[in-house]
């Protein structure tokens, strides 16, 4: 058996990080320790939301880069497809998440290896139509006709001035389109963009 796995605990309320400390300490495999230092964070949300992604992703660019174990208290249609867009490598509902289950995920996490409840792969298998379709997740979480047209070009690395010739746009058009999509998934830049987007069956 080698050292234990450094984890750590990332909420907005004291009570749920107190609840994920306990339940962690209860795993010989791992050793709690601040988020910084974290090899996996676990993160306890009530519910995912926009602002719940946007921790996903800034706990991922901490120095150390951690793996993330989502816990979430209830999760809603299609929050399992945008948890794992953004980054998470494992996604637990609270009401499952002992110490035994909590385990196995940071440990495959630590591993770099993705682990979900049955009923969330299988929603997650089937979410890429239903994302297509607008059935899937927030409003807003499917892309227009025109915004794919756009980032259909930009994954094939065309520049905006080429972007905007090929659909008949001005380049402020194209520029605007990006800045758009960026901003309502809240994504960093394009290749993000166009990550997101294939992760998440949009294009």
């Amino acid at each position: 058996m080698g050292a234990p796995v450094p984890v750590g605990v990332v909420a907005l309320d004291p009570v749920l990080e107190a609840g994920t400390r306990s339940t962690l300490l209860a795993c010989p495999e791992l050793t709690l320790c601040e988020p910084a230092d974290a090899r996996v964070a676990v993160l306890t949300v009530d519910r995912l939301g926009p602002a719940e992604l946007d921790t996903v992703r800034l706990t991922r660019a901490h120095r150390q880069r951690p793996a993330v174990v989502l816990v979430a208290g209830a999760l809603a249609s299609g929050d399992a497809l945008h948890a794992l867009a953004a980054g998470a490598r494992g996604l637990l509902l609270r009401r499952e998440a002992d110490a035994s289950r909590l385990g196995h995920a940071v440990l495959a996490a630590a591993q770099d290896d993705c682990t979900l409840p049955t009923d969330l792969l299988e929603e997650v298998l089937d979410s890429p139509a239903d994302a297509r379709h607008g059935s899937g997740g927030w409003a807003g979480g499917t892309l227009s006709d025109r915004e794919r047209s756009v980032l259909r070009l930009v994954a094939d690395g065309h520049e905006t001035a080429e972007i905007a010739q090929r659909l008949a746009y001005s380049p402020r058009t194209v520029t605007t389109v990006v800045h758009d999509i960026t901003q309502r998934f809240r994504l960093r830049n394009r290749a993000h963009a166009v990550a997101y987007a294939l992760r998440a069956g949009l294009l």
